[in-house]
């Protein structure tokens, strides 16, 4: 088992290996403590995954119940989280007990909102199952549901008590939920890693390296980890620095939505990695082979670089965006591989960088 330590206002690990899933009674029970936990899951993971948890946690002397909502990012929504809510009460949790998010980013996100919210907040747990989950959301302490108006517009920052990875889960994930992952994974190189970048190039994380090398699968999630680890310390608010996190994300977020949540979140984040680094090079921010190889190595890994979406559309979604602050947008800018910038520009010179940046066509 690989641990890291992330030392945020409250100080947690982040415990990385496989067979965890039979072992979270263990850890819980060390870092929560309390009689009660309730799992919340959706309909994809739960199947597979809660009843090993359930049954590690009872071993350990818990009462458990199962919040089992549907699959999908339309769902991170304020009735799901009400649900979620009335059942926890109905579970008879108090501040000493624990919320369990067993599953990807929707799930963690939800389950975290509800745990800051429940009694003003309880012990929380992050179980990530997916690749995404595991490399990025699971970690850094942001929860959120999305409203009408756009994604994530409503939530909290409050940190886990712990974080329990198993890889064995992503041997159950389909090829495009792997490469969807993979979104994340090549940002962290973009703006802190150079080295990542070049192992990305020269071997994609996918799927089929999943099921033959494991150990070499873990040091590069332990990795990604590591890079939002310290950019979470460094700025646990998002008042500077954790900003860097974003790259991609106001233009990939606002393909998001264009596309009504039916592409990945990764796969949206790699659309916006492109153009935001296409617009930069244009600029000379940065040298033309920057968006060329971010491009390349988004292919090599299975993701979408160009969109359906318009311009227009894209513009009109992103002014919902949590960045934007009155007419202007904070935004991350490629120098290289591996070192980035965050800008604060104009919503007018922020339309012109989509202009430049983006292409239209076939998701491909």
């Amino acid at each position: 088992m690989h641990v890291i330590d992330v030392t945020t206002t409250k100080p947690y690990q982040v415990a990385l290996g496989t067979m965890l899933l039979e072992r979270t009674g263990e850890i819980v029970r060390g870092v929560c403590g309390g009689t009660r936990a309730v799992i919340i899951t959706d309909s994809n993971v739960g199947p597979l995954y809660a009843h090993i948890v359930r049954e590690s946690l009872e071993h350990e002397g818990y009462t458990v119940s199962i919040f089992t909502f549907p699959a999908g990012e339309e769902h991170k929504c304020a009735s799901t989280l009400i649900d979620a809510l009335e059942f926890i009460a109905e579970a008879q949790l108090s501040r000493s007990d624990c919320v369990i998010a067993l599953g990807g980013g929707v799930t963690g996100d939800l389950a975290g909102f509800a745990a800051a919210t429940y009694m003003r907040g309880c012990h929380f747990v992050q179980m990530p199952t997916s690749l995404l989950a595991m490399v990025d959301s699971s970690v850094g302490g942001k929860t959120a549901i999305d409203l009408k108006a756009g994604k994530n517009l409503a939530g909290a920052f409050w940190q886990p008590d712990v974080v329990i990875a198993d890889i064995g889960c992503l041997g159950t994930l389909e090829d495009d939920r792997v490469a969807d992952g993979c979104g994340e994974v090549i940002k962290h190189g973009v703006i802190a890693d150079a080295e990542l970048f070049a192992t990305l190039e020269q071997t994609p994380l996918t799927a089929d390296l999943i099921r033959s090398d494991l150990a070499l699968v873990e040091r590069l999630i332990a990795r990604n980890i590591e890079i939002k680890r310290d950019v979470v310390v460094a700025d646990e608010r998002e008042s500077n620095l954790r900003k860097l996190l974003n790259f991609g994300h106001s233009i990939g977020h606002a393909v998001e939505a264009c596309a009504n949540y039916q592409l990945g979140h990764g796969t949206c984040v790699a659309i916006g990695m492109v153009a935001i680094a296409r617009a930069a090079a244009a600029r000379g921010v940065c040298a033309p082979d920057v968006p060329q190889r971010i491009e390349a190595v988004c292919r090599a890994h299975g993701l979408a670089t160009r969109t359906a979406c318009s311009v227009d559309d894209i513009f009109e979604a992103a002014l919902h965006d949590k960045k934007r602050a009155g007419d202007a947008i904070d935004i991350v800018l490629p120098h290289r591989v591996g070192a980035c910038s965050i800008e604060h520009v104009s919503l007018a010179a922020f339309k012109t960088l989509i202009e430049d940046g983006i292409q239209t066509g076939a998701n491909a």
